[in-house]
C-alpha cells in the first residue's frame, strides 16, 4: 500500500503499524533472550524488563526537550538506572549483554543466521 506524504495515516493503519511494531519489539527481545545463558525464570523476568525499558525509551522520545543535552541525559540515565534490580540476580557477562543491548550494541542478524543453522540441523 502506497501512502500519500499529504495525507496523515487513518486510526486503522494507525493501529496496524502500532501492532506491527509491537511485534517487531518483541520479536527483537525474544531473538536477544535467545543469546543469554540463564534460566526461563530469569529469562521471563528480563523480558519483563526489556519491554518496560522500550516503553520509557519511547515516551522520551515523544516527549518535547528544549535542548538536545537534557534529551541525552535522559536516555543516559534511564539506560544506567533501569536495569539495576535485576543486577544481583544475573551474572556479570549477562549484565554486560544486556547493557550493550540496551545501548542499541546488540546485532540481531547474528543470532537470525544461527537460529538457521541451528534449524536446518535438526
Amino acid at each position: 500500500m502506497i501512502y500519500s506524504q499529504n495525507v496523515p495515516p487513518n486510526e486503522s493503519q494507525k493501529v496496524r503499524m502500532e501492532q506491527k511494531m509491537e511485534e517487531r519489539k518483541q520479536d527483537y527481545i525474544n531473538n536477544f533472550l535467545y543469546t543469554l545463558e540463564v534460566d526461563e525464570f530469569q529469562k521471563e523476568i528480563i523480558r519483563q524488563k526489556l519491554n518496560s525499558f522500550f516503553d520509557e525509551k519511547i515516551n522520551i522520545l515523544k516527549r518535547p526537550y528544549k535542548r538536545s543535552i537534557e534529551f541525552q541525559e535522559a536516555i543516559t540515565s534511564l539506560e544506567n538506572s533501569h536495569f539495576k534490580d535485576i543486577e544481583e540476580m544475573v551474572t556479570k557477562t549477562t549484565m554486560t549483554k544486556i547493557i550493550e543491548m540496551a545501548q542499541g550494541d546488540f546485532n540481531e542478524k547474528d543470532v537470525l543466521r544461527e537460529k538457521r543453522k541451528n534449524k536446518k540441523k535438526n
